[in-house]
């Protein structure tokens, strides 16, 4: 320590200057932007964006104004949704550059300047104080009593101690006691002292937080990987079939622009502009459902990777705990009172004097968190009028606490004394570490060990323990000094105190529903190993795996790591890029990772998995930025049923893209059959129009509302890489429009075999063909259930699609002007309803098939 810290002078203004310029200003370097033209150019080069513009010019070129704007509207919204996304990133940044660039008092040419945080330099004398947020790194070169709260880097919820550097070492890793640096973002909770800057800007911890998060790029979720793959099946297939039947119509009928408008009919069957209209839709609706959790989804892609979650990584403090040391025990005369933490509990009078002392040897108003525990627990048990306050009594001294002796100590001179006449009687509060508290009380050998076993049995639990002790001074005369050590009071030793910083009461039931639903829990943190093992075992985690430390991450490769988190599930004293580490290793096990967490320290993590869950209330903006979600009440259950609407997402993604896939097969199977068969044509575009009318409200919004199948928390998630639609979902998603489609051609061929006129049979088999789908529909409602059970399962969309497809049906039959369009006749009533029968052949065939497919299942 410097003997003289006003001698100080720090640098002068043209070398502060100088160094700025050479090292730029303590600011996280801004990313390079990319302009708006250009991501605008980058989403409209993905083929799903390509094939709505492509059906979009084709509606346009048929004159189906209203359908091309529909699907140019989810153009729109799709690069909405890109640019919005852009700024989001940006915003991040932004935030952790308004975090790690406080206001700033330093010492230039001997004086004391107050300045931006961005004018700090290295070599820079900062000037630390309690209340301060820290400018930048620096080694201490001056401390009374410093303890700094680094929860924001480490996420250890208790303040550390800070002592003056006796080593040249510019800089050490944020985290434990007695270490002679700070550390940008931090906040100064005790004492003061002044620290020469070592690194600013992108050089500093916080920094290289922000430039982690600026090299984390955002990849393409499995189910947009997925899709895309379909999407492209798609265009393939329905481009060669499309030329296909040009070329066949040509053959067989001589037609060359019949045959070009059979094949446009055939491409608009096969275009797949359902799959990005479902998952638009599904990501919409999704994110609203999930709001009604007070959870809200920053990024939409999150959604589809909630359903399939495999691991929950979780931070410690202010994710499992809240964040707020309090005080959970207290321990004398051989008894242990323990906090219920509920409210309107008793505090035993054994008790009331550790308390009493315990707060004055706290600060009147302090930032400590955990002094502030104890004028808590005082608050709760002693009235405002009590004696144990003490308002009126005066500071008259004090001591503070060493590296040398982990204790500090108040004297109070009570009210009504003066020491000027005579002898007046002081009361000092002492409080510190249990051994060092015990050694001032000078313990005999049983009460010594008497101590020490009740304060390991406290910190077996997880709790920061603290001694207190009393003693009582006689000062006689103005002019007399006081002890220059705290060992030369007469100490009397009161009891333990053991604080901690309380598990959220939601935690453990959510864990439970996590591990029953196939979801591991894993919790990362920057605090001590007894600490994490003892929430981790209160949350319900399992730790047969033992703590995996900081350290034993630092000398594992990352094939080692990966190894190592298939058997682990505490992780301590870890560094931030080490939590980036952890969640990486995971996914490189082909684990799909939720990771929630509240501080600086989460936010590469955070950024990294699969889907990064931010608290709302005591969360950080970097945080919070750096999410795709947001619990707003910080509520851990709520991220259950998160997940439990994701698997509903998921589910029902499944059943839309299973119909899609077989509604499909009698559209362009009666597009094809036809010129095979010799038969008059079937469609025209305008009743490939018609039909999307129905196909895509039902596969977005009906299918989106079905309700959770049951179960769908007692089972594993999804296996990760395997793909939303299946080699086996897609097999049967195509067998079931093949025999949808062997209906509505039989009876087809059945009404042109029955002689009755080609518009007449048309409009038959379009009635036909309707019913087919409603059987398709009501059929991929349920994926294990059968069509009873289904029937009976709330959908108000359903039923109020299928009443608006029968009032669009019964116009089109009703009125001459849309049968002219439809090339229709009004059929006999008879053949309306033997086609409302083919329906319901299709539906109880299909039911067949579903009896058939789960008793194989099973």
């Amino acid at each position: 320590m410097l003997d003289d810290p006003t001698e100080i002078r720090g640098l002068s203004a043209q070398v502060a200057h100088a160094r700025w310029v050479q090292d730029g200003p303590n600011a996280l370097p801004r990313a390079s932007k990319r302009t708006l033209w250009r991501i605008a150019g980058e989403a409209v080069r993905e083929p799903m964006l390509q094939l709505l513009l492509g059906a979009g010019a084709i509606y346009l070129v048929l004159g189906d104004v209203g359908e091309a704007c529909m699907l140019l509207a989810f153009v729109a919204v799709t690069l909405l949704i890109t640019l919005v996304q852009e700024a989001r990133t940006e915003r991040v940044l932004e935030a952790l550059r308004d975090l790690s660039s406080p206001r700033a008092l330093v010492i230039r040419d001997g004086v004391h300047c107050r300045i931006t945080g961005s004018e700090v330099v290295v070599g820079d004398i900062l000037v630390l104080a309690e209340g301060d947020r820290v400018a930048a790194d620096a080694r201490l070169v001056s401390a009374h009593d410093l303890q700094t709260d680094e929860s924001l880097l480490t996420g250890e919820a208790a303040p550390v101690r800070k002592a003056v550097a006796t080593t040249q070492a510019l800089t050490g890793r944020p985290g434990g006691d007695d270490l002679p640096w700070v550390y940008g973002g931090s906040m100064v909770v005790r004492g003061q002292g002044l620290g020469e800057v070592t690194a600013t800007g992108p050089r500093s911890e916080i920094g290289r937080i922000g430039v982690a998060l600026d090299q984390i790029q955002a990849t393409a979720t499995a189910l947009q990987e997925h899709t895309r793959h379909l999407v492209r099946v798609f265009a393939v297939a329905g481009l060669a079939l499309s030329v296909l039947v040009a070329l066949l119509y040509v053959w067989t009928r001589g037609d060359v622009l019949a045959a070009v408008l059979a094949g446009i009919t055939l491409a608009m069957s096969m275009l797949p502009q359902e799959f990005p209209l479902i998952l638009t839709v599904f990501m919409a609706m999704g994110a609203w459902r999930i709001s009604q959790q007070r959870v809200l989804v920053r990024r939409s892609n999150a959604i589809e990777a909630l359903g399939t979650a495999t691991v929950l990584c979780t931070d410690k403090t202010g994710t499992l705990t809240l964040n707020r040391m309090s005080i959970e025990a207290l321990h004398a005369q051989g008894q242990t009172w323990h906090a219920t933490g509920v409210g309107g509990e008793t505090l035993p009078e054994a008790f009331h004097a550790l308390l009493e002392v315990g707060i004055l040897a706290s600060e009147r108003a302090p930032f400590d968190p955990m002094e502030k525990a104890f004028w808590t627990l005082g608050e709760q048990h002693f009235t405002p009028d009590s004696t144990r306050w003490h308002p009126d009594w005066q500071l008259a001294h004090e001591y503070a606490l060493s590296p040398a002796l982990l204790a500090m100590s108040h004297v109070w001179q009570p009210p009504g004394q003066s020491t000027a006449t005579a002898a007046v009687a002081h009361v000092i509060a002492a409080k510190g570490a249990p051994e060092a508290i015990a050694d001032l009380c000078h313990l005999n050998a049983q009460q010594l060990l008497d101590v020490r076993s009740a304060a390991q049995d406290m910190a077996r639990q997880g709790m920061r323990v603290l001694g207190v002790a009393r003693a009582h001074y006689q000062v006689c005369g103005a002019s007399v000094g006081w002890p220059a050590i705290q060992h030369d009071f007469d100490f009397v030793f009161l009891g333990l105190v053991g604080l901690k910083d309380p598990l959220r009461p939601a935690v453990p039931a959510a864990v439970r529903a996590c591990r029953e639903a196939g979801i591991s829990v894993a919790m990362i943190t920057g605090d001590y190993p007894a600490t994490a093992l003892a929430i981790a075992e209160q949350a319900g985690l399992d730790v047969s795996g033992g703590v995996v430390s900081g350290e034993d991450i630092a000398i594992l490769s990352d094939d080692a790591l990966r190894d190592r988190v298939r058997t682990a599930s505490v992780f301590a004293r870890v560094m931030p890029e080490q939590k980036l580490r952890i969640v990486k290793a995971y996914q490189a096990d082909r684990q799909v990772v939720v990771m929630t967490g509240d501080g600086v320290n989460d936010a590469p993590s955070l950024k990294a998995a699969d889907v990064g869950v931010a608290m709302g209330a005591r969360g950080t903006d970097v945080a919070r930025e750096a999410s795709a979600m947001v619990l707003l009440d910080d509520d851990f259950g709520a991220i259950v049923q998160a997940v439990q609407l994701g698997r509903r997402i998921d589910d029902n993604l499944r059943k839309a893209m299973a119909f899609v896939l077989a509604v499909h097969v009698p559209i362009a199977g009666m597009s094809l059959l036809p010129l095979l068969m010799g038969w008059p044509i079937f469609f025209s575009p305008v009743h490939i129009a018609f039909l999307e009318l129905i196909i895509d409200p039902v596969c977005s919004i009906v299918f989106e509302a079905e309700p959770a199948e049951l179960g769908i928390m007692s089972r594993p998630p999804r296996q990760p890489g395997r793909p939303l639609l299946t080699r086996e979902a897609m097999i049967w998603g195509l067998l079931q429009g093949v025999l949808a489609l062997g209906v509505v051609a039989g009876f087809y061929a059945y009404l042109l075999q029955a002689g009755y006129p080609e518009a007449s049979a048309r409009a038959g088999g379009f009635v036909a063909l309707v019913s087919s789908n409603v059987a398709l529909i009501l059929s991929n409602r349920s994926l294990g259930r059968n069509l009873l059970a289904s029937l009976i399962r709330p959908n108000r969309a359903l039923w109020n699609m299928l009443t608006l497809t029968a009032i669009l049906m019964s116009l089109v039959m009703a009125l001459p002007p849309l049968r002219a369009l439809f090339q229709f006749d009004l059929p006999v009533q008879l053949v309306l309803f033997e086609a409302a029968l083919a329906g319901m052949l299709t539906l109880l065939a299909l039911e067949v098939l579903k009896m058939v497919r789960m008793c194989r299942s099973i």
